[in-house]
């Protein structure tokens, strides 16, 4: 006699429970074993042992592609357990867990976690034999492809093994490709800015250097507008810093397309004027239409006299 529905969903969820807190040990172990790898490739690339290095990466890309393997069964797992009550509902499956459940029924054979091989044998007992023999061929096409990608055992491509390498020289500082220049000096790829809207070095020597027309209050007003305003040269270069994603198999060199309209600074500086938000102000006889030339004070300090 089967045991009643509600008793095996509670097991699921147990069990459920523990592979997610499996899967995430799992993941912090692996971690640390590849940073340890990758320290070593940097090495032999240091050394000039190229080969070896191409060899031995290898490891390092397979075991990264186990680490996001883990971490998509993982979301599943947690899927399945925010959504149990959908497994008390029905003996069938319920079209929102179809993906979840037949995902962990391929993939749970194929890993070392046992927790997880627990939750596929509970599935089975709860939807029948037929339905895991649908997921473990996957007939339907119902499980994750990216769990049947990460699944396969195809090598890496060389266009992923060089991708690696160059990463893993590039964050111990090793100079590899040789003749490859990242120095301090180099912008970001993922650093987006306009160099139209905000000119650097000579053209801000240049744009600096333009005559005011000689008069003193004029320079000491400007003084005093950089004062309440921050200095063109304050920051970094360009008005937004956007972090790119990690690094992973798919992607191994991730980057960020920005808009270069949504980039444009609010600020900006040209040789005839100086545009502040919305406001233009014009470099003529002052500043600014607030602050009087030296004629329009002296006529003003006349009036007073009177």
């Amino acid at each position: 006699m089967p045991p009643p529905s509600s008793s095996l969903v509670s097991k699921i969820k147990v069990q459920l429970k523990l592979a997610i807190a499996r899967l995430r040990m799992v993941q912090k172990r692996d971690e640390a074993l590849s940073k340890a790898q990758r320290r070593a490739m940097a090495q032999l690339l240091e050394q000039g042992k190229t080969d070896s290095a191409r060899i031995r990466v290898e490891n390092i890309i397979r075991s990264d592609i186990i680490t996001e393997l883990h971490e998509m069964l993982e979301l599943y797992c947690e899927l399945l357990l925010a959504r149990a009550g959908l497994l008390e509902a029905s003996t069938q499956c319920d079209p929102g867990l179809e993906e979840a459940v037949k995902s962990i029924i391929y993939a749970a054979p194929k890993t070392e976690i046992k927790e997880l091989q627990q939750v596929r044998l509970l599935l089975a007992e709860k939807f029948g034999k037929e339905f895991v023999l649908v997921a473990m061929e996957n007939a339907d096409g119902k499980v994750s492809q990216g769990v049947v990608k990460k699944l396969s055992v195809s090598p890496p491509k060389e266009e992923l093994v060089q991708g690696y390498l160059e990463e893993i020289a590039k964050a111990y500082g090793v100079n590899w490709p040789p003749g490859r220049d990242d120095g301090p000096g180099k912008a970001p790829d993922f650093v987006d800015g306009d160099d139209d809207e905000n000119p650097s070095g000579r053209q801000k020597q240049e744009n600096s250097d333009e005559p005011l027309h000689g008069e003193d209050d004029e320079v000491e007003a400007r003084e005093e507008l950089s004062k309440a305003t921050p200095p063109r040269t304050f920051g970094p270069a360009s008005p937004l810093h956007v972090n790119p994603p990690s690094p992973s198999t798919e992607n191994i060199h991730p980057k960020v397309t920005l808009n270069k309209m949504e980039l444009t600074p609010t600020k900006k500086a040209s040789g005839t004027g100086l545009t502040v938000g919305k406001k233009s102000v014009e470099r003529k006889g002052s500043i600014a239409d607030g602050i009087p030339d030296v004629d329009e004070l002296a006529k003003r300090f006349a009036a007073l006299k009177r």
